[in-house]
């Protein structure tokens, strides 16, 4: 079993920026982000696997940064230029499970953090 705990969420004007983070309390093969806004379905916005490979939804990238710290199993979202369409709770997820790094990755999850974009 994994825990993850996120941190970092908040509120940001348009065109500011966050850092999320998560921790994991063991070891994992791949971690992610997905996010979910009030009303819609939760999507996937951005993954990396623990030899470093990085995807990214075409929504955020150019804007988003994914990053891990192995020593701490740790992974970071860092958002910038955000627009009023990332206000969303982000959920940190993971897998233990090899070749598994996209959308199929949530076996464990976060609590959540809200991030909300205003004008």
């Amino acid at each position: 079993q994994v825990q993850l705990v996120e941190s970092g969420g908040g509120s940001v004007q348009a065109g500011g920026s966050l850092r999320l983070s998560c921790a994991a309390s063991g070891y994992t093969y791949c971690m992610g982000w997905f996010r979910q806004a009030a009303g819609k379905q939760r999507e996937w916005v951005s993954s990396i696997r623990t030899d470093g490979y990085i995807s990214y939804a075409s929504s955020v990238k150019g804007r988003f940064t994914i990053s891990k710290d192995k020593a701490k199993d740790t992974v970071y979202l860092q958002m910038d230029s955000l627009k009023l369409e990332d206000t969303a709770m982000y959920y940190c997820a993971a897998t233990r499970r090899w070749g598994v790094c996209d959308r199929s990755l949530g076996d464990y999850w976060g609590q959540g953090t809200q991030v909300t974009v205003s004008s």
